[in-house]
C-alpha cells in the first residue's frame, strides 16, 4: 500500500489489495488522510494497554509525526482522561472534528461525545463495534502520519470489526509478566495472523518496579518472560515497562504526555516506523 494512500478506495486505480473485490476495508471521509494505523491490543484486561497506547502516541508526537489516537474501547474509554481532554467533539457539514491534546495529538473517543463522562454506554456488541468503525469513517482526520488504535481487550466484536475495516499496518501486544502471558499473547497473535496483520512488538507492562532507596529492580510478578515469548513467536521488538507511580500520577492528572520514562518503548517504536 502506498505511503500516500488516503484509503479512499472508491477513487483509487492502484491494485494494492486494499481495494480488491470482497475487501471489508472502510474509506475515510473525503479530505481526511491517515498514512499508517497501528492497533494496540491485549488478550485480557488490566494490563495497562491504554497507558501504553498513550505513551506510544506521545512518543510519536515528540518525534515530529502528526499523530492521532482512535479510542476503540467504546465502553471503557480512558484515553481522554489521560491526555486531559475535556472538550467535547464538534462536527461540521463534512464530518466529526477530532479533539487535539496539548501536544497536538488528534483524538476521538466515546467520552468526547457523551454528555457526561460517567454516562454508561448500554449498547449491544454490534452497535459498539459500529461506533468504533465510525470513529474511522466519520471523523475528519487531518494529515495523520501515525494513528494508534486503543483496542478493547480480547478478541470480540470490536477487535474483529477494526481488523476488518481499518488498514492496519501492524499490532502491538501488551501483557504482564505472569504465567498466563504466553496464552494471552498467543490469543492476540493468532487473531492477528488470521487477519493477516503483522505483530510488530510485545510490551511487557509492569515488568518491574524500581526501589526508591537503592534503585534495585523488583520483579513484582516474577521473572520477565517477554524475551522468551517474543522469541518463541517471532515478534521482532520487545519492551519491558516498569510499574511507575509517576506515570499513574501523570495519567490521573491528564498529563500523560509529560511522562519522561517511556524510553523502553523505543525498540517497539522503531518497529512501528519500519512497518
Amino acid at each position: 500500500m502506498s505511503e500516500n494512500c488516503s484509503h479512499d478506495c472508491s477513487s483509487c486505480a492502484k491494485s494494492c489489495g486494499a481495494n480488491a473485490e470482497g475487501s471489508l476495508l472502510k474509506s475515510l471521509l473525503p479530505g481526511a488522510s491517515v498514512k499508517k494505523v497501528i492497533a494496540v491490543v491485549s488478550g485480557k484486561g488490566g494490563v495497562g494497554k491504554s497507558s501504553v497506547c498513550a505513551l506510544l502516541a506521545a512518543m510519536s508526537a515528540k518525534k515530529g509525526y502528526k499523530t492521532a489516537v482512535l479510542d476503540a474501547d467504546v465502553t471503557g474509554p480512558s484515553l481522554p482522561g489521560m491526555f486531559g481532554v475535556r472538550e467535547k467533539a464538534r462536527a461540521n457539514e463534512r464530518g466529526i472534528l477530532p479533539v487535539e491534546t496539548k501536544s497536538g495529538i488528534q483524538t476521538m473517543s466515546m467520552n468526547l461525545l457523551l454528555e457526561k463522562e460517567s454516562d454508561p454506554v448500554l449498547w449491544r456488541g454490534a452497535l459498539i463495534a459500529g461506533a468504533a468503525v465510525q470513529f474511522w469513517t466519520d471523523v475528519l482526520w487531518r494529515d495523520v502520519e501515525l494513528m494508534f488504535v486503543d483496542m478493547p481487550p480480547g478478541t470480540g466484536d470490536v477487535p474483529l470489526s477494526v481488523f476488518q475495516s481499518l488498514p492496519l499496518a501492524g499490532v502491538v501486544v501488551v501483557s504482564t509478566p505472569q504465567d498466563l502471558v504466553r496464552m494471552i499473547v498467543e490469543k492476540a497473535l493468532n487473531m492477528a495472523r488470521k487477519m493477516n496483520v503483522p505483530v510488530l512488538g510485545l510490551v511487557e507492562n509492569m515488568s518491574y518496579a524500581v526501589c526508591p532507596c537503592c534503585s534495585a529492580r523488583i520483579e513484582l510478578f516474577g521473572q520477565s518472560k517477554a524475551a522468551a515469548v517474543a522469541g518463541e513467536f517471532g515478534i521482532p521488538a520487545v519492551a519491558c515497562m516498569p510499574a511507575d507511580p509517576a506515570l499513574s500520577a501523570l495519567a490521573d492528572a491528564g498529563r500523560v504526555e509529560e511522562y519522561a520514562g517511556a524510553a523502553p518503548l523505543e525498540a517497539v517504536f522503531r518497529a512501528i516506523e519500519r512497518a
